[in-house]
């Protein structure tokens, strides 16, 4: 059982063995996912992590381990190691993290319904009954839908004098479908998540939520690419979550900024963006996943990245706010207690503006708008700026209107550039997670929330697919 007082006596085990500083996180997270491919129920797993970790500092060096056991001997068997490593490594390079004020605090997920209380019968029905209605619909060849149920309880203490608890729990469902007209198959997928209880799943119409994605393939399937070129865009709140998270978010990473892995290296105080651009990260935004805390026990506030085009700062860890001569972020997290921390985003969204969605289609005679729903994903180099990203079926915009659906949609270019041209910015905020996957960075993947407004950019590469 993890319990603060769990957490304390290993705290002064370590310390009493010789840590000058530490910090010890236990975790209890389990996860249950239910898939339903093409008709037939392919898994119906629950795993579950238990344990704790240790980060134990000595003469400057760094030393984490952990145990998935939490009898005498694996405890002690874990502090031990820690030290071990800490020592080793100060040989090598020393660590000093930047001062933070100890916080004592708990924070918990209102949850109504348990999921894990619910019938396992009642859940893959559910599954079953939205992935065979998708497959009766003439043109849809195959339909993957999901469902995901999670809770992860954390505690960390620090010898600074923190001790925090944080209990959050999930629930989402996904779906997938594959339309083929002729020769052609076209693939579009989406999912919803919300943080709490089984009651999100219970109040949603998961039917109509899957004939709508199922509609969107068919429909694609007979479209046609569009033309190769650069355009100017309206971008979706899903495009513009993608875009910032993955080509921007990841440059604002510390850790990377320290390693000279970055294209904001250095450009602190400098335009980066449109002077319409305001970018922030925050571990507790409505639709985003809560993160009031990070790995570290430091407050995660709301962090201003850009400031009306300005490149104000950094996320960081307390080893990497040290480097950089910043102040911690609480952006310090891990996958879970089998891995030390690493800077990660948290929410990470654009602010609104003051236009209306239509407003942005206005004058242009022909431009693309971009949507997210289906997008696949795509790669970045945050050294250089650059993305390459496959998006959702969109529309092509005629005299100041969305107008034909095209599908195989793939933008790219410069997140420095594309940024810039941005001209105007709607009031639409929209942020939102997911519990089937999130953001992977050095072999760990942590829950995110990304999004923002829909905006519109001068200037971005198409190619059709």
């Amino acid at each position: 059982m993890v319990t603060p007082d769990l957490a304390h006596q290993v705290l002064e085990e370590v310390l009493r063995r010789g840590a000058e500083s530490a910090v010890v996180r236990l975790q209890e997270r389990i996860y249950e996912s239910i898939v339903y491919d093409t008709g037939v129920l392919r898994s119906y797993s629950v795993s579950r992590v238990i344990g704790l970790g240790v980060r134990a500092s000595v003469g400057g060096g760094v030393g984490y381990a952990y145990s998935t056991s939490l009898d005498r001997e694996s405890i002690v068997r874990a502090v031990e190691q820690a030290i071990s490593i800490a020592r080793v490594a100060g040989k090598y390079g020393k660590k000093v993290f930047a001062p933070v004020k100890p916080v004592k605090d708990s924070y918990r997920v209102e949850v109504k319904v348990d999921p894990f209380s619910v019938e396992p019968k009642a859940k893959v029905d559910l599954v079953k009954d939205v992935n065979t209605n998708s497959l009766r619909r003439e043109g849809i060849v195959s339909a993957v839908t999901r469902m995901g149920l999670e809770r992860d309880r954390r505690i960390i203490v620090t010898s600074e004098g923190s001790e925090i608890e944080v209990d959050v729990a999930g629930v989402g469902v996904a779906h997938m479908a594959v339309a083929r007209y002729g020769a052609t198959i076209e693939r579009v997928g989406d999912r919803e998540s919300y943080i709490g209880g089984y009651e999100y799943i219970e109040r949603k119409d998961w039917n109509t939520f899957a004939e709508e994605i199922d509609r969107l393939a068919l429909k694609a399937v007979q479209a046609k690419t569009p033309p190769p070129g650069t355009y100017v865009a309206v971008v979706d709140n899903e495009v513009v979550g993608l875009l910032l998270h993955e080509a921007f978010g990841h440059a604002s990473e510390g850790d990377g900024v320290v390693a000279g892995a970055s294209i904001l290296k250095g450009r602190v105080g400098e335009k980066v963006a449109s002077e319409l651009i305001t970018i922030v990260d925050a571990g507790l935004v409505e639709g985003g996943y809560p993160v009031p805390y990070d790995d570290e026990g430091v407050p995660k506030k709301k962090t201003v990245i850009v400031e009306k085009g300005v490149l104000r700062g950094y996320l960081t860890s307390r080893d990497s706010a040290h480097e950089l001569g910043m102040e911690p972020t609480g952006n310090a997290r891990a996958q879970d207690i089998t891995f030390d921390i690493l800077v990660r985003q948290t929410n990470y969204y654009a602010e609104p503006g003051d236009w209306k969605v239509e407003e942005l289609f206005d004058g242009i005679s022909f431009g693309i708008y971009l949507r997210g729903r289906g997008a696949m994903g795509g790669q970045v180099n945050p050294s250089v700026g650059t993305y390459t990203f496959s998006i959702g079926p969109s529309y092509i915009i005629r005299n100041g209107e969305p107008s034909e659906l095209v599908r195989g949609v793939v933008v790219s270019g410069n997140i420095l550039e594309t940024l810039r041209e941005v001209d105007a910015v709607a009031r639409d905020l929209k942020i939102t997670t997911s519990v089937f996957g999130g953001c992977g960075k050095g072999g760990q993947t942590v829950r995110v929330g990304d999004g923002g407004p829909h905006l519109r950019t001068r200037k971005i590469v198409v190619g059709g697919g």
